[in-house]
């Protein structure tokens, strides 16, 4: 016997209405309100970090950035001028999040903030773009530190010996000559391409800085620049999206290196950002996310599977005060800091490198031990001149009072020499290395 089962005939009509009630996510949205640096809209439907454009009322499209989310409205920052927003311009998702263009095109190029040039010259389009929001290589499968980093400079090759794949900040207080040292090892270092973020700079010390200090090194380096008076935003982004082209010639097996001129404006600019999306202020008004975002950018860089980037991180102090919450924040983070001495600039020694208060700590791991012992004998000789300085000032030192002090006044000028170095000098590893010995065992 065959048992026939009723099949039921779906409501078309009740389909329909229920498919009509299921929220659409639309790709557009209208502004409602702006407030100080946040644009708020009705949509459209995007996820935080998301690119969208803004069509503003003079007829130009503003790139802007989903920041977050309050009353179902959605949250904006923009990548650009806010010229002509007003209530109800169209705001559109571009369904993904910021990327920069890569490629060998980029060498000797200037770019803006959000990767786009600014040196006058024509578009980027290798057809290779990297998100500036990337991950950070598995601590597992890094590659460790063993071969030194030639800078050039004497000073850090002798005594604050670096690493392929380290990452070191300079710390020092405005004016100090962080922009001359930074000039320095870019022109004189042994990486294969140097990607150099400066973030909140001065409009007038960026050509400057290119011309007097990286000079011919911009051929083999890529310079990404957000003056002090783009965006917040912006500024932000400068230093993911340096990181970023740092990574494409990383995994392209390359030794890079990055720079970046200052955490501390990288870190204002996301306390701006931070504060105006409702964040609650900390230390300093510094928000919470400000001392999230520094390990997230800096552990971006180092030794991956293949190729390396060598970053060093300039950190400007307030006050020369090198334990306030950022210089402490990055120090932790950091493999090593260099701090830069005002006292030592006032008398025109440079580079005016601390070497007292400054550290390499994969030093011992790249370097001999018979290098390591001169390197810290020179610290011993340093520690004992600067015990009895005001006394050999004064003329009130006896000799024979203290045998250190007495082999570091012997040998004052020639450590003097050893530590100065003029900008335009290049100095190999090897022969600081000796020139070191010769000085501490002679």
């Amino acid at each position: 016997m065959t048992i026939k089962i009723p099949v039921r005939t779906p409501n078309l009509s009740r389909e329909i209405a229920r498919l009509r009630a299921v929220p659409v996510r639309e790709a557009t949205g209208l502004v409602v309100q702006v407030v100080g640096l946040v644009i708020e809209s009705n949509g459209p439907a995007s996820r935080v970090g998301d690119l969208c454009w803004i069509e503003s009322g003079i007829g130009a499209r503003i790139p802007a950035e989903v920041v977050g989310f309050r009353d179902n409205r959605t949250l904006l920052m923009p990548l650009g001028k806010m010229e002509g927003v007003r209530s109800g311009c169209v705001v559109r998702s571009a369904g993904r999040q910021l990327s920069v263009p890569t490629g060998d095109q980029l060498l000797g190029r200037v770019l803006n903030g959000i990767g786009r040039p600014m040196d006058g010259g024509a578009l980027i389009d290798s057809g290779l773009r990297y998100p500036i929001e990337g991950e950070a290589p598995n601590a597992l499968e890094r590659s460790m530190i063993d071969q030194p980093f030639a800078t050039g400079v004497r000073a850090i090759d002798g005594v604050l010996t670096m690493g392929v794949g380290q990452r070191m900040g300079i710390f020092a207080g405005s004016g100090v000559g962080k922009s001359t040292l930074l000039g320095m090892i870019a022109r004189h270092s042994s990486a294969d391409v140097n990607v150099i973020c400066l973030v909140g700079e001065r409009g007038r010390e960026v050509r400057e800085f290119m011309e007097n200090d990286l000079g011919e090194a911009l051929k083999k380096s890529v310079v990404i620049c957000a003056t002090s008076d783009e965006p917040a935003l912006t500024r932000v982004k400068a230093a993911f999206a340096s990181t970023a082209i740092a990574e494409y010639f990383r995994d392209q097996g390359l030794n890079v290196m990055l720079m970046m001129d200052s955490v501390t404006r990288f870190a204002m600019a996301q306390r701006e950002v931070g504060l105006a999306v409702g964040e609650p202020p900390s230390t300093k008004g510094y928000t919470p996310s400000v001392f999230a975002m520094l390990p997230k950018l800096m552990e971006r860089t180092g030794c991956g599977k293949q190729g390396s980037i060598t970053a060093i991180y300039t950190v400007l102090v307030e006050g020369d005060d090198t334990n306030e919450p950022i210089a402490d924040a990055a120090r932790s983070i950091l493999d090593g800091h260099i701090v830069l001495s005002r006292k030592l600039t006032s008398r025109g020694h440079y580079p005016p490198i601390d070497i007292m208060q400054s550290l390499s700590r994969v030093m011992p791991m790249v370097t001999s031990a018979d290098h390591v012992v001169s390197a810290n004998r020179l610290r011993e000789l340093v520690a004992g001149y600067a015990d009895v300085e005001d006394l050999v000032a004064l003329g009130a030192y006896k000799e024979g009072s203290k045998p250190i002090s007495d082999e570091a006044i012997s040998k004052w000028d020639g450590i003097n020499r050893f530590l100065r170095q003029d900008k335009s000098e290049r100095v190999g590893i090897a022969e600081a290395i000796s020139s070191l010995q010769e000085l501490t065992d002679g």
